[in-house]
């Protein structure tokens, strides 16, 4: 393999795997079906809404997979000014992607108000399911971080096709400018991956362990603790481009914060389970492989979060290990939990959905 394959390679796995798979795996497929059926609803509380987001999110993915035609070497993340010199067709894919985040934040929106607006009586957040706490984190995610990486592949767009100086550093932009935008949406979105995959270990354990949840309250709040310092800490990305050294130790202090409400959710898990009639079902032995392999990915990530190693690891392999145990041990494991989990569920409520369609459709 040429380098240049390599990279086109690189590229398309990052971009189709994180946006097309990851981020949509668990919130958007298993959230439209579990929120109103949690919550005791009919249906999110905007259906065409939600039937806009799911076509726009065809849209991008087809778009996304066209470029796949003319492919990309810039890396998934897009990064400038190579994204602004390539001679490959980058203009397409980041359209694509745009596409799928404005999917995403009409997503978040249905998520957010169903929840709010539509909890049957006598339901409060108080009591709400744990998977509902984890997919509302999810969506506040997905409206606040969204629009900036949004708005940043427009500018890239914009300054390939009129030759705009946003990101130039040859026309007075500035490279690290772009590298802000991407990661202050990017790294929240590593939690909206793994946020939901939590609310399917957290509902997945209790059932197979027969016992109630363990720290209920602590679990749920640890969620929204998870969603808010996500915002603050996308700079620990660029230890290693310039940034003052104060700024790093901040950013550095930020990252470790996140390590309190993700311990305590492991912890609660462990304890769900002490002295528990464990039932090692398939969703069962995935929730476990979460566990350990997750708790891999975060131990790891300490190592990152510190600055005096940070800057040996950056831009090597270790990084890509750290990802990968957290995305695929993590967001994948917890979709291969939910799938055994909920499936027959989910599907018997689609075909419900579908014959009292057909039914209107008769009558009419």
């Amino acid at each position: 393999m040429t380098a240049q394959m390599y990279n086109i390679t690189f590229t398309l796995h990052g971009s189709i795997m994180v946006f097309l798979f990851i981020i949509p795996g668990i919130s958007a497929s298993f959230g439209n079906f579990l929120v109103p059926l949690m919550i005791g609803a009919k249906d999110v509380i905007f259906p065409r809404l939600n039937l806009l987001s799911f076509w726009i999110f065809c849209i991008g993915s087809i778009v996304c997979l066209i470029s796949l035609l003319a492919p990309v070497d810039t890396g998934w993340t897009f990064y400038t000014p190579y994204a602004i010199e390539s001679q490959t067709n980058v203009i397409m894919i980041t359209f694509g992607v745009f596409l799928l985040g404005m999917s995403s934040i009409l997503t978040g929106i249905n998520f957010i108000v169903t929840i709010h607006k539509l909890m049957a009586p006598g339901m409060s957040f108080k009591n709400l399911p744990l998977m509902c706490w984890s997919l509302y984190a999810t969506a506040i995610i997905q409206v606040l971080s969204t629009p900036v990486v949004g708005i940043t592949l427009i500018l890239l767009i914009f300054e390939r096709w009129f030759g705009l100086g946003f990101f130039d550093p040859a026309k007075g932009g500035d490279p690290i400018l772009f590298q802000h935008f991407f990661w202050f949406y990017s790294h929240p979105a590593v939690y909206l991956m793994i946020l939901s995959a939590m609310g399917v270990i957290s509902e997945v354990l209790p059932v197979f362990s027969k016992k109630p949840i363990f720290g209920y309250k602590a679990i749920a709040y640890s969620s929204v603790g998870i969603a808010v310092i996500s915002f603050l800490v996308w700079g620990h990305h660029m230890f290693t481009s310039g940034q003052s050294q104060l700024i790093n130790i901040i950013f550095s202090l930020l990252t470790f914060l996140v390590a309190i409400p993700t311990a305590i959710k492991v912890f609660n898990w462990l304890a769900t389970m002490y002295r528990g009639s464990i039932e090692l079902s398939t969703a069962m032995l995935y929730s476990l492989a979460f566990i350990f392999l997750f708790t891999i990915g975060g131990t790891t990530g300490m190592h990152l979060a510190a600055l005096t190693t940070d800057v040996h690891l950056h831009d090597t392999y270790f990084i890509v290990a750290h990802f990968h145990y957290t995305m695929v041990g993590g967001t994948v494991f917890g979709l291969m939990s939910a799938l055994h989990f909920w499936y027959h569920k989910c599907g018997e409520e689609c075909l419900m959905k579908q014959k009292q369609r057909l039914l209107l459709f008769l009558s009419l």
